[in-house]
């Protein structure tokens, strides 16, 4: 396994988690089409986005490293994730030991969610002061728009690693995978996560990724100029927004933290079905 492969799988933590059981502080943005929302209690990480007829949450948000989120990645620090050396590694939502991260500074307006966070170290739940968050979100239409920055002021990570942009986690009872490549459609069935935490890579040219359910209804992402992503899914007893089980994705780009630089990226999330998801990305694109 690959290192840079090994620590896209912070994220996995099956079963419940102490946060799962925790009182939710969400705060929402609805345009009539599309709602989501942010968990200020944990880094206003999005945790929930539906169609705003229905409300079905699509997203899991059972701990604090199950969300759509910042999470980056840097050198082996001595941390240890239970009895797994782990990396430097600040998360958006928290550790895992279910300590959350702060929002430090928190904005909503008619048409905008903003906020700042101090995230903790996934494995030391360390407050990394050195990797301050960000985070931008509108919705247009049956789009939602977020932009994620992370100013580094640390000292610059020797090892370039597999940034998640972002790392989002779905609905189990969205099990299958889909995305273009070489201008065709590919529908990719994620295996189920095993006891080496291992995701799996795969390569992409369409620049937008879809979990959809047996009927192809289901949430797309579009990070352009992403061409990588890795995947997995996650057994557990129940499916739904807290439950064990859930589905992965994240683009990714290989990236070294340096001091006193950012990690500035946007990108677009919409619910619908597989066409209609496939018709918006190419739309935006254009």
């Amino acid at each position: 396994m690959k290192p840079t492969l090994a620590l896209i799988s912070i994220i996995i933590t099956a079963g419940t988690s102490v946060a799962a059981d925790k009182k939710d502080a969400f705060t929402y943005l609805d345009n009539g089409t599309l709602r989501i929302g942010v968990d200020q209690s944990r880094g206003s990480a999005i945790g929930f986005l539906s169609l705003t007829k229905d409300m079905r949450n699509l997203l899991n948000h059972s701990d604090e490293g199950r969300f759509i989120q910042q999470s980056y990645y840097g050198n082996k620090d001595d941390s240890m994730w239970g009895k797994k050396p782990w990396t430097y590694n600040p998360v958006q939502g928290g550790s895992y030991k279910g300590e959350d991260s702060k929002t430090l500074e928190f904005r909503k307006t008619e048409k905008e969610l903003y906020a700042k966070i101090e995230p903790l170290h996934w494995a030391s739940a360390k407050p990394c002061s050195e990797a301050i968050m960000q985070e931008w979100i509108t919705l247009d239409g049956t789009l939602a728009k977020v932009r994620m920055r992370m100013d580094f002021t640390g000292e610059t990570q020797q090892r370039a690693a597999h940034q998640e942009m972002p790392a989002m986690f779905v609905d189990f009872d969205l099990p299958h995978l889909i995305f273009e490549k070489e201008g065709k459609l590919v529908r990719h069935e994620p295996r189920i996560l095993g006891k080496d935490l291992a995701p799996e890579k795969i390569g992409y040219d369409g620049g937008w990724l879809a979990y959809v359910d047996d009927k192809d209804f289901g949430i797309g992402i579009c990070t352009p100029g992403t061409k990588d992503a890795v995947n997995y899914r996650a057994a557990g007893k129940k499916s739904g927004p807290t439950g064990g089980a859930c589905s992965y994705v994240a683009p990714i780009r290989t990236i070294k933290l340096t001091k006193n630089e950012a990690v500035d990226y946007e990108f677009y999330l919409t619910i619908g079905t597989l066409e209609e998801i496939r018709a918006r990305f190419a739309k935006l694109k254009k």
